[in-house]
Order: C-alpha cells, then sequence, then structure tokens
C-alpha cells in the first residue's frame, strides 16, 4: 500500500510503497500460481486472441507465422551450408529446428522483460494475479511454435531423418523449455517493472547470444577440425545451447545426451526458486511500478 512522510531535506510530502501485512509470504506467491493457472480459460483466450489480432484483415491470417519462419530457415540453410560446404539434407533441418525453438526462447525472454509493462491497464484495473500474465505470455509463445512445426513436418517429408521412439522426448524436452520460459518472464518482468533499462539490456544480450549458439552453424562441424576442436566444446558454457539440444536432438532423430537433460534441470529447478523469491519479496510492488 501507498503512505506519504514528511521529507526534511525538502519540506515536501512524498509517497513511500509499503508492503502490507503478510504480503510477502511463500503462500501468496504460490496462490498467485495457482489462482492464474485456475484461470487458464481465460488467459488460453487472450493468448489465441493476440496471434488473431497480429493478423486481423490478413489474408492467410496466422499462416505468415509459419511462411516468414520458414522463409528464413530456407534462405539461412540454404546459405551456410553453401559457406560450409554441408550436405543441404542434413543442415537445413539442423538450421530450421534450430530457429524453431530459438525463436520460442528469446520470445519469451523478450517478450518476458516487458509482460508487466505492457500489461499496465490490466495490472493496475483488474483485480487478477500476476502469474496470469506470464500464463498468457508462454501459451501465445506455444502457439507460434505449434504453428512452426509444420516447416519440421515438411522437411521430414523432403528430407528424411531416422525418426525413432526417441521423438517422444521432444515432448517433455519441451515442457521444460516452457517451464523456463515462466520463471524468465516473473524474474525479468518484476525486474524490468522497477529498472526500465532491464528490457534494451536483455535485447542486447539475446541478440548475442542467438550468434554463441549453434542455431545457423553446427558444433559437428567444427569439431571436425582438430585445430579448433577443443574450443568448440567451450559452446556447453552458454545455457541456451542445452535448451536446443534437449529439443533438437529427438526431432532430427539424433542420438540422445543426458548431460543437457541434467544441465537443464539444475537450471530449471534453480531458476524457479530465484524467480518464485522475486516473485513473493515484490509482487505487492508491481502495480505501483508500472
Amino acid at each position: 500500500m501507498a503512505v506519504t512522510v514528511d521529507d526534511s531535506s525538502t519540506g515536501r510530502v512524498r509517497p513511500v510503497i509499503a508492503d502490507a501485512p503478510g504480503s510477502r509470504s511463500w503462500s501468496r506467491a504460490f496462490g498467485d500460481l495457482s489462482q492464474g493457472w485456475k484461470q487458464r480459460a481465460l488467459w488460453g483466450h487472450l493468448g489465441w486472441q493476440d496471434i488473431k489480432q497480429r493478423y486481423r484483415r490478413s489474408v492467410l491470417g496466422p499462416l505468415w507465422i509459419s511462411i516468414s519462419m520458414g522463409v528464413i530457415a530456407l534462405g539461412l540453410g540454404l546459405l551456410y551450408s553453401v559457406l560450409f560446404g554441408l550436405p543441404i539434407a542434413t543442415f537445413l533441418p539442423h538450421v530450421a529446428v534450430g530457429l524453431l525453438i530459438w525463436n520460442f526462447v528469446s520470445g519469451c525472454t523478450l517478450e518476458g522483460s516487458e509482460v508487466f509493462i505492457a500489461n499496465e491497464g490490466l495490472i493496475k484495473f483488474l483485480p487478477a494475479p500476476l502469474s496470469l500474465h506470464v500464463y498468457r505470455l508462454v501459451w501465445r509463445q506455444t502457439l507460434f511454435f505449434l504453428h512452426n512445426l509444420v516447416i519440421w513436418a515438411v522437411l521430414m517429408i523432403v528430407f528424411p531423418h531416422p525418426l525413432g521412439w526417441s521423438l517422444l522426448l521432444a515432448i517433455p524436452a519441451f515442457l521444460l523449455l516452457m517451464l523456463n520460459g515462466g520463471w524468465i518472464a516473473i524474474l525479468s518482468g518484476i525486474l524490468a517493472t522497477r529498472f526500465r533499462d532491464i528490457p534494451p539490456i536483455i535485447a542486447s544480450v539475446v541478440q548475442l547470444v542467438f550468434y554463441m549458439t549453434p542455431i545457423v552453424w553446427s558444433v559437428d562441424s567444427l569439431s571436425a577440425n582438430a585445430a579448433v576442436a577443443e574450443r568448440a566444446r567451450l559452446v556447453e558454457l552458454n545455457p541456451v545451447f542445452h535448451f536446443v539440444e534437449i529439443l533438437r536432438r529427438p526431432l532430427l532423430g539424433e542420438p540422445t545426451i543426458w548431460r543437457f537433460w541434467a544441465v537443464v534441470g539444475v537450471i530449471t529447478v534453480v531458476g524457479w526458486a530465484v524467480g518464485m523469491l522475486c516473485l513473493r519479496n515484490y509482487r505487492a510492488r508491481v502495480a505501483y511500478w508500472v
């Protein structure tokens, strides 16, 4: 709640935000997540409306999501396959699937930093849990991903890969991506409402991470060169690399590497612990910061 105090240095009365008794409690933080989940009919509808609104009056509508992604994947795949001298049948699916995953990760990260700022009106005038806006964001990015999954299906027809039962691992892999999108949006969204320099900083970092992650290049192609093979292993210091690999490998029928899953599991647990701590301490202040 807001109170006023006298500022002895200026002689003016200034507002100060004071937390209501019990506002900083784990029960309220987890209750926020629970109440937001119970309103899934609302954020599910809002997430779908976001996509329809973006392509309103368009002849093809949401199909533009897949078309634009397909053009970018085709262009980058052809270009880098020629530059690196790699077979298009394996490299184009590698690039396309990497871009599908990257779009989801970057979307949750970039939009997550502004998830509360963008919903300022709803937060101030609609009594709803903060997590509702986070669920809406992750659901919207999930719909984008499912639209773009058509590209993967087409590529698997044109360039068949040995898909097996390991393809089922794509389901828990994507669920892990969704879980991490949640805590990223909570943490960066709350911080960005207090410090408005956070979104442009995150945007710059995300752009840099894209070039550092094997999306349009392949670790295997670098490992073939003994001179850079050891340095190529440094890519595993990039946490996004592990998220990309746990989903890309099942979708391309490549062998599962369990250490990638272990790293993602640790990041998920630590990330949610930090995100929930931030939600517990500052959820009551977001309405005043936005």
